[in-house]
Order: structure tokens, then sequence, then C-alpha cells
């Protein structure tokens, strides 16, 4: 499972406290390091994610859990007969509910637990096999489910070696308009897919110190970097918290994201999403695109308030190239044009120069005749 990291019952009770009192939860809320490293406090006053729904393909959810109260929905388990809940809304992993956590975490008491980067955003979970799988025909009955839910995004923590039933069920996803948001991978743990496909906007994590995780594998198909290393969230343990690391992680941070744009432009596309997400990223690593960060650290404030420029006609409609190679992030100031539109512009004044001039030597030529 990407993003997965085991966390031993003794370091979790170590690190929040043997029991779930609020001041053990106060401990929680104060050691989610990435709010305010994306600015929560600004970006909730304009959007929460409320009327999106994210499905979750992951290992369930544990639904009673204080800080997911009213937030998980009923579900699916693609699993029939394997495990005993129908709906996705139990989890005997913890991976699921992790991914949960921060998405839509909603805290409990005042500012108490776990709070999502999305806390009005429903979760549907969709529970699969996700570790251990022995092929990914999964992945159809759980987009076909997802489609039939009217999801606004995907969340897709987790990685496999890809076939077509994956990419046929991933394409299917994109043709209904669903945001599909997928993880890099980490270095020890085989298998990129789905984050390779173009079709899914996939995420790399980074750590505090905004460097890219050792963890995080790189590459072409990396789209936006996104807090992914010491990220504590909802847990099935002891505690009911976990400290965890992994592109999952990060995966789950954008899906968030992308919930909060797609309730503030409800009428933007999928695709026009995934552009405002990467195109108001914060540029990191080599100038432009590169692939370490993709288009940049995620930048959360300015996806949701900036002005940017439509999505040309001529890209990738969503992941990877999703925003236009070279296109400079705008400001909130206002979109910035296209630096092929600049060039456009350059050429039509110099033909007109060109035209001019040609006239003139034609005008000049004439008269010099008519003198002779």
């Amino acid at each position: 499972m990407i993003g997965r990291a085991a966390v031993a019952a003794a370091a979790a009770l170590a690190l929040l406290g043997t029991a779930a009192a609020p001041a053990a939860a106060d401990a929680v809320r104060d050691r989610q390091w990435y709010l305010s490293d994306l600015d929560i406090g600004k970006v909730q006053q304009i959007s929460q994610g409320a009327g999106v729904t994210v499905a979750l393909i992951d290992t369930g959810v544990d639904a009673k859990h204080r800080d997911l109260l009213g937030s998980v929905l009923p579900g699916h388990n693609t699993e029939h007969g394997t495990w005993n809940d129908s709906t996705g809304r139990e989890d005997l992993d913890g991976h699921g509910t992790n991914m949960a956590g921060i998405i839509a975490g909603r805290g409990h008491g005042t500012g108490d637990g776990i709070l999502g980067i999305a806390p009005a955003a429903k979760i549907l979970p969709i529970s699969a096999p996700v570790q251990g799988r022995r092929s990914n025909s999964f992945m159809t009955e759980a987009i076909d489910f997802a489609i039939d839910h009217h999801v606004g995004v995907i969340n897709m923590s987790f990685g496999s070696p890809g076939d077509e039933a994956m990419h046929n069920a991933i394409r299917k996803a994109q043709a209904a308009d669903i945001v599909l948001v997928g993880a890099a991978g980490n270095r020890d743990q085989p298998g990129d897919y789905p984050g390779k496909y173009p079709e899914v906007l996939t995420v790399g994590a980074y750590g505090e110190n905004h460097k890219i995780a050792s963890f995080s594998v790189t590459g072409p198909h990396v789209d936006i970097a996104a807090p992914g290393d010491r990220i504590v969230t909802t847990g099935i343990g002891p505690t009911g918290y976990d400290m965890t690391n992994g592109t999952s992680e990060a995966t789950a941070v954008v899906s968030g994201a992308a919930a909060l744009i797609r309730a503030k432009y409800p009428r933007l596309s999928a695709a026009e999403v995934v552009h405002r997400l990467t195109a108001t990223a914060d540029d990191a690593g080599p100038p432009g695109r590169d692939d370490t960060y993709g288009y940049g650290r995620l930048n959360l404030l300015r996806a949701l308030t900036a002005k940017v420029a439509p999505l040309p006609a001529t890209s990738t409609p969503v992941g990877s190239n999703s925003a236009a190679p070279g296109a400079p992030a705008p400001t909130d100031a206002g979109a910035l044009p296209k630096p092929a539109s600049a060039l456009l512009l350059a050429e039509i004044v110099a033909g007109l120069l060109l035209a001019g001039a040609i006239v003139v030597a034609i005008v000049l030529l004439l008269r010099r005749r008519r003198a002779l």
C-alpha cells in the first residue's frame, strides 16, 4: 500500500497519550503542521468542500471514529463475502481511515482532533483489495459505483503494476468528469499505477522543510507535490490517531483540495479543476515543471482565489501535462498571458511592419517611375 507507514501501538501511545481525552486531541491538532503550511484557516473561510463527494478506493473507513462522524456515506465492498461490512464503513487495516481523516476530518469539541482539508465534503468509502491484490479487476466495479453515486473526486492512494482493466476504468471515470487523484509511489513499494496513467493527477510528497520526501518516487508522471511526511491523522488503533508518511497522504491532501475547488467553482470541469491546481502551484526545483515537484507545491489559497487563464484547448485535459507546458503561474492580480500568446502577438506586429514597409517601397517606386 503506497504511503502506509506502519505505526506501532507503542509509538502511537507515546505520541498521543494513552487516553483519547481532550488534552490528547488538542495535541493531535497541534501536530497537523500541514494545516498552517497550507494556510488552512484562510482557505476554509472560502470553501470547506460542501456538496462534494470524494470516493475513497481503499481499505474501508471507520465511520464511527469521532472525528469522522457525519462525513462517511454508506459505500461499497468490492470483496463480496470476504469482509463482513458491505458498505465500506469498517476498516480492519487502518489505511482508508488515515486517508479519510486527511480529506474530510471534522474534529470534535472545540478545535480538537483531526481537521481535514475539506471538512464539509462527504467520503464515499469503497473497500477494495488494494493490498496484496491478485488483479486490478476490482477497479471496474469501484469506478462504476463511484460514477453511479455522482462523486466529484476519486482518491487512489495505492500502487499497482497496472493493466488494461484498470486503465479502462480510469478512462471511464475521466469521461464522467471526475477529478482523478493518484499517488506518485513510494520508493520501497512496487507499482506506480494508476498514478502513471496520463488521466490521473499524480501527487508527490514533501515534508515540513518543503523538500521532496526521500521516499517519494519522482519522474515525468509527477504533476504536483503536497504534504506527505509526518502526517497525523485518524486511525483505528488504541488512541484513534496515527502518524504516517507517504505519497498516499499527499494524495489525500490534493483530493481534499480538489473538493474545495469543486465546491467553490461548481461549473468547472474536472480538467479545469486540475489546471487550476497545477497552474497556481508554487514552483519548486528547477524553473518550470520538473520530475521532482511536477508543476510545484500545492498552494491552496491561490488555487481558490487566483484568476486563472482558461485551459488551452490544445493541452492534455488532465493528469500529466495538464497545465500548459511553460505557462506562468497566475497571480491574484489576474491571469498572465501565456508565452505562446506573446509570441503570436510579436509575430503579428512584425508582419504588419513588414507589410507596411513593402507598401511604402512600392509607392516610392511608382513615384520614381512617373518622375522619369
